[in-house]
């Protein structure tokens, strides 16, 4: 499973079949409308439209994406709604189960996520000779490849978390990353690994040889709209591949501030965020991993420790929530592993943030496809004016009077004031 650190940690993903994830939360003043608390009208989805296979009935058209909700034009007077993205990098299965265990905890607690899928989950290690990784030999990965039984898991939580609404992004292929890795690529690297990834979810029925199995409900080369690179490592010649290729957003840079979204080269740019680290008295990245780089190096630490890191961190992730709610309201992002380290201390972290965040009122946590699709309706220069907004500060004179006479703002975002320790 996937190596995601530069000490090359292994990931181990998770899943099989249960549970199903929700979609983002209740309305605020018509701003993300919903018909039903919680969840989203369905918008087509396999229940409106007949089955049409892809190419080797790998994948298949079967309508919109059901449980997406209808985002709307922010009121130049209104107060914009609390984004917080849940993401995972690899989103891949084994016997943790992670995978449909936080389908189940999104839908408790109506949260809908992103899962960046690690496409050789898909390719099995008989196969291995079909990747061709930039500036690597033929069929090497260094997160290794598959079997036939995880990969029809991971193919079971990627139909069903789709038909609940949630993103399947990319997290690309063989996760290479360091002096050798994914920072080196060039636009045509990176172009070549995305087309690799669209193909390994295209065509595992002739590379896997699991026939009988369903196909997806999506055609991936249409649903895939962003990803987050390896190790956060690569972004400026990703971009432009990315471009072409038809992506919406990039989720592959660290050390951003609570800020607003802005754009890189047509891009959203959404970046894993600098967030308090209680006790310490700096900041941290909004990772799993870089919280654990903090306290103890090593993904086996000392056990008397595990339940003051995993407070730590859901802690470290709360406060972070608060400063946007209170203040700025800035979409959150917190990005994960499928993983056990420290006894599984950060995915006990995790849900108990999303148990204490997702319900609460004028939130909505959604996918980075969803937030991309708000912010791409709304007005110039009511987002500008979101986006001058320091971390945590809430306009003096309220939001009414604030965005009632938007003008454009510019200038560029405010400069990082840590280095975060990169997972």
């Amino acid at each position: 499973m996937p190596v995601i650190s530069k000490t090359t940690v292994r990931i181990a993903a998770a899943v099989a079949l249960a549970a199903i994830a929700g979609c983002s939360a209740a309305t605020q003043d018509g701003l993300w409308q919903s018909t039903t608390k919680g969840r989203a009208e369905p918008a087509g989805g396999p229940a409106a439209h007949p089955l049409r296979l892809i190419g080797d009935g790998s994948t298949a058209y079967t309508g919109a994406q059901p449980h997406q909700p209808r985002p709307t034009r922010l009121d130049p007077g209104g107060r914009p709604p609390q984004f917080v993205v849940f993401s995972w990098d690899g989103a891949g299965e084994d016997g943790q189960k992670l995978f449909s265990h936080f389908r189940a905890v999104g839908k408790k607690y109506g949260a809908t996520m992103t899962y960046f899928l690690s496409g050789v989950y898909l390719l099995p290690s008989a196969k291995a000779e079909l990747y061709e990784p930039p500036g690597h030999p033929v069929g090497s990965s260094a997160i290794g490849f598959n079997d036939l039984q995880g990969i029809k898991d991971t193919l079971a939580q990627m139909r069903g978390a789709w038909e609940d609404g949630n993103e399947i992004g990319t997290h690309f292929n063989g996760h290479f990353c360091g002096r050798n890795g994914v920072g080196r690529w060039t636009p045509e690297d990176w172009h070549s690994e995305i087309e690799q990834a669209v193909s390994f979810v295209r065509n595992w029925k002739t590379n896997s040889g699991l026939r009988d199995e369903p196909p997806l409900p999506f055609d991936y080369a249409t649903e895939l709209v962003g990803g987050r690179a390896p190790c956060l490592e690569g972004q400026r010649n990703l971009i432009p591949a990315a471009k072409e290729m038809g992506f919406r957003y990039d989720a592959s840079s660290s050390g951003g501030l609570q800020t607003w979204p802005r754009k890189i080269d047509g891009l959203w740019n959404f970046p894993l965020q600098q967030i308090p680290f209680p006790g310490r008295g700096y900041e941290a990245l909004s990772m799993d991993y870089n919280f654990l780089a903090n306290q103890s190096g090593s993904t086996h630490g000392n056990r008397a420790m595990h339940a003051a890191w995993g407070r730590q961190m859901r802690d470290g992730i709360l406060d972070a929530f608060e400063r946007a709610y209170q203040g700025n309201r800035a979409p959150l992002f917190v990005g994960d592993h499928f993983e056990s380290w420290n006894g599984g201390t950060y995915m006990k972290a995790v849900e108990e943030a999303i148990k204490e965040i997702c319900p609460r009122e004028g939130v909505h946590c959604v996918s980075f496809k969803q937030l991309s699709d708000w912010l791409d309706v709304q007005d110039p220069q009511v987002l500008a004016k979101l986006q001058d907004l320091p971390v945590g500060r809430a306009p003096e004179d309220g939001w009414a009077v604030y965005l009632s006479d938007a003008p454009e703002a510019s200038g560029p975002a405010p400069a990082a004031r840590i280095t975060p320790v990169v997972g």
